[in-house]
């Protein structure tokens, strides 16, 4: 994590929507809300099918930069946003860069886009333990 550069590109991460992976996400968070699990109720909102809930959302996101860091690093702060819903049957691919090197810390802009647009955008700040 020393060679670290303020634009440096994050390899993109193709993550498939499958119910699954939205019902699971949903049940590991204690988030039951029936969107995330229920087909018709959610059709009965409005939308096409379940969708992923932010909380999964969150995990993908740090997962994209953790595997990227490494050990060499620890996830110390996350901002997130949603925008266009993860729905069943889309990929979501997370693109992501180095935005701030500072103190030891780094930041990393990361974006989600699916087949409707943008998913989520969020900051992961790093700590990697020195001052420089």
């Amino acid at each position: 994590m020393k060679d670290v550069t303020v634009g440096q590109a994050l390899p993109e991460l193709a993550v498939p929507i499958t119910a699954s992976a939205i019902v699971a996400g949903a049940i590991a968070t204690n988030d039951f809300e029936n969107v995330h699990h229920d087909k018709a109720a959610a059709q009965a909102t409005g939308v096409p099918d379940i969708f992923m809930n932010i909380l999964t959302t969150n995990g993908l996101v740090q997962r994209y930069v953790s595997d990227w860091c490494g050990t060499a690093a620890r996830i110390a702060a996350v901002e997130i946003r949603l925008g266009a819903p993860n729905f069943v049957g889309d990929t979501m691919r997370l693109s992501g860069h180095v935005a701030r090197v500072e103190n030891g810390r780094i930041d990393v802009a990361v974006s989600g886009r699916n087949a409707i647009g943008e998913h989520v955008t969020a900051t992961v700040t790093l700590d990697r333990g020195e001052t420089a």
